[in-house]
Order: C-alpha cells, then sequence, then structure tokens
C-alpha cells in the first residue's frame, strides 16, 4: 500500500513540474513584452511608476501601459510593437472605462459587454467594446479616447 502512494505522490509532483514549466514558458514572452514596454514608457513617455499592462491586437500590435509620470499625473502610453511608436495620453483628458460602458448601453441594447479594453485604431487611441446581444451575435464598438464618438462599430457578426 505504501509503494502506491509514494507512486501517486511522485507522479503528482511530476505532473506539477510539468504544468509550472508549461506557465512560465508561455508567460515568458508577455513578461518579456512588459518590462519592453515599461522601459520604453519610462524612457520616451516619463513614465515612473506602472500600474496596469496590456497588450491589444487590433490592425496592429501596441502595449498599453497605464501609470504616473514625475509630476504624479495619471497617463497612459500606446507603444506600437513594430516600431516602438509612442502615444502619450492624460488618463484625465479621456472618457473612463465606465463612462464608455454608460455610453454605450444607454444606445444600444446588449445582453453583456464582455471586455472593455484600450487600443489603438488607424492611430486613434480608442476604447475597444466587445459585447453580445440577445441574439447571441458579436459586436465590436470603438470609441475615441477623448472625445467618445464612436469612431467604427461591426455590428451582429
Amino acid at each position: 500500500m505504501k509503494k502506491w502512494i509514494w507512486s501517486f505522490v511522485g507522479l503528482a509532483v511530476v505532473v506539477l513540474a510539468f504544468v509550472i514549466y508549461t506557465y512560465a514558458s508561455a508567460y515568458q514572452p508577455v513578461s518579456k513584452a512588459r518590462e519592453n514596454a515599461e522601459k520604453i514608457a519610462k524612457d520616451e513617455a516619463g513614465l515612473v511608476s506602472m500600474e496596469n499592462f496590456s497588450i491589444y491586437n487590433g490592425n496592429d500590435s501596441y502595449y498599453v501601459v497605464e501609470g504616473q509620470n514625475k509630476d504624479k499625473e495619471d497617463i497612459i502610453v500606446w507603444i506600437e510593437e513594430k516600431n516602438n511608436a509612442v502615444t502619450v495620453k492624460n488618463k484625465k483628458d479621456g472618457l473612463t472605462k465606465q463612462e464608455v460602458i454608460n455610453k454605450l448601453t444607454s444606445e444600444r441594447e446588449l445582453s453583456s459587454i464582455d471586455t472593455v479594453r484600450l487600443g489603438m485604431l488607424e492611430g486613434l487611441p480608442v476604447w475597444e467594446v466587445y459585447a453580445h446581444t440577445d441574439d447571441d451575435l458579436i459586436n465590436y464598438f470603438y470609441f475615441d479616447f477623448e472625445t467618445g464618438e464612436l469612431h467604427r462599430n461591426i455590428e451582429n457578426i
């Protein structure tokens, strides 16, 4: 009986080690992208502390970094992955995530809003909203970060 218990424990340790190794290997590119984006944001945009990081994959890929500059202003930095071109906006100059959700729900009837994230569309900082209708159709809405104007929508896919 002891042999079975030790065999099971040994197998569990091997499986756990494999899972940890696989996760670490899969996360490594994201970790490197985060480090690279933080360095660029510090060098090019004066970022002193990073609070959020995300990767946006639209027509082009962007790293989106949120944090504070040396003047303690909340900023958002969009960094194009290909050429490291930087766009910086003060967070207070744009709509919040909740304001975008409120704007969309007042204009459209949707069954769920699945994701709201910062992105870049044709060189314009945007909020991308991914949502479903009651018929379970997919919708994408792109709102201008600063004005809240609907820049593009793809509905009922």
